[in-house]
């Protein structure tokens, strides 16, 4: 049963993870647009760059497991605010959805922020030092 459990942690940690760096990376791609829309919403586009940072470095910290309370609860965070910038219009069932993603994967990190990333990760590794 233990193998099941190291394992399906590492696997939900790459699973919740890789939505924020496929975004992260395309936003690099995307930049102008990207910026662009966020102003159209209000959002800074000089938040752009943190916006890549966070998405990156922070799913790349949970997919190794190092730091992961912290990116975690960074992106539990940063997907709160998304979700309330935008996707707040409740009348479209499209919003709507997206909202309910961006709150079910908060779950997975406030899951990540109590319990850790389990033993396949770079924070059980360096804590047996």
């Amino acid at each position: 049963m233990n193998i099941v459990k190291n394992y399906g942690s590492l696997l939900g940690r790459v699973l919740i993870s890789a939505i924020f760096l496929m975004a992260g990376l395309s936003k690099i791609t995307a930049y102008a647009g990207t910026q662009a829309y966020m102003e159209s919403l209000g959002v800074p586009g000089a938040l752009l760059p943190a916006v890549i940072a966070l998405e990156v470095f922070g799913s790349l910290a949970i997919i190794i497991g190092y730091k992961t309370k912290i990116a975690a609860f960074l992106l539990a965070g940063f997907s709160v605010v998304s979700a309330l910038i935008f996707h707040n219009n409740f009348a479209d069932q499209i919003q709507s959805a997206l909202f309910m993603k961006n709150m079910a994967i908060v779950g997975g990190f406030v899951f990540l922020m109590v319990n850790g990333a389990g033993l396949l990760s770079l924070d059980n590794k360096l804590a047996s030092k």
